[in-house]
């Protein structure tokens, strides 16, 4: 368990607090994605996935004007579709990876997020940018898309009108908007949301955290699943939680009128 948190983690840094695990972009000066460390946050995830210790994910970039800028274009400008298969499967499977982390996860934009660096925050469960962000995904002015998972969370998030306004016509969005439209949850002072994430991610560890990765399921589940198939799949999730130590602690712990001791298990 204690392996992956002595590891160098390319274009990463992490921090342990508490139950949460907090990872910064970090590849100055605009943090932007590279493969090896879309293959580390894809790794990364997975080891945390690993450790029951560990109930939130919280990213952030290093500095203070970017969360990331996305992907760097010099890598694209000989053409090479080999190289640009390469970059949009890493890509796929980094955010894929962290869209299905167990526990809650929470992207603390603070600055620019910008194609792949929206994205990534894209495949967070929640948002919280600063009040001078700004986000976009603009790869259709350079003769891209957006090819990690951009054109299909986003719509989810703020509906169709304004995922075309910014994917179509390029619209860059400050954080009050965002916050309007609901591409982020909340909107905080310069600074401040990497400490409010965490925050958050300790209001989330009061959760029986066995409870939280099934609540997860189900609601990502709405994306692609019948109505009626969730229905059902959320009341044997109902009954599969009591065969959890976690339920019976939560149980017990109400009626004794004292704070559950989670286990994850």
């Amino acid at each position: 368990m204690s392996d992956y948190r002595a590891r160098a983690w390319p274009g990463l840094t992490l921090e342990i607090d508490g139950t949460t695990a907090l990872v910064t972009l970090d590849n100055p000066p605009a943090n932007t994605w590279t493969v090896r460390s879309l293959a580390a946050l894809r790794d990364l995830v997975g080891a945390l996935n690993g450790d029951r210790g560990i109930y939130a994910l919280v990213i952030t970039g290093q500095g203070g004007k970017f969360f990331s800028a996305g992907a760097d274009l010099k890598q694209f400008a000989d053409g090479d579709k080999a190289l640009a298969r390469e970059a949009a499967r890493r890509f796929g499977e980094a955010f894929e990876a962290l869209s299905r982390f167990r526990g809650v996860s929470i992207a603390a934009i603070n600055g620019y997020a910008m194609g792949g660096g929206l994205e990534c925050a894209l495949a967070c469960d929640l948002r919280i940018a600063e009040t001078q962000a700004t986000l976009a995904l603009p790869e259709a002015s350079v003769g891209l898309l957006p090819c990690a998972g951009g054109t299909q969370n986003l719509p989810r998030l703020v509906g169709e009108g304004w995922a075309k306004r910014m994917i179509l016509l390029g619209e860059r969005v400050d954080a009050q908007t965002a916050a309007r439209i609901g591409l982020v949850e909340a909107v905080v002072a310069t600074g401040t949301a990497r400490e409010e994430a965490l925050a958050w991610a300790r209001q989330a560890a009061r959760q029986s955290p066995t409870s939280v990765a099934a609540c997860k399921r189900l609601v990502q589940a709405t994306r692609t699943g019948s109505h009626d198939s969730a229905l059902v799949a959320e009341r044997e999730c109902f009954v599969d939680l009591f065969d959890s130590a976690d339920q019976a602690e939560g149980v017990a712990a109400f009626l004794e009128k004292r704070p559950p001791q989670w286990t994850n298990a």
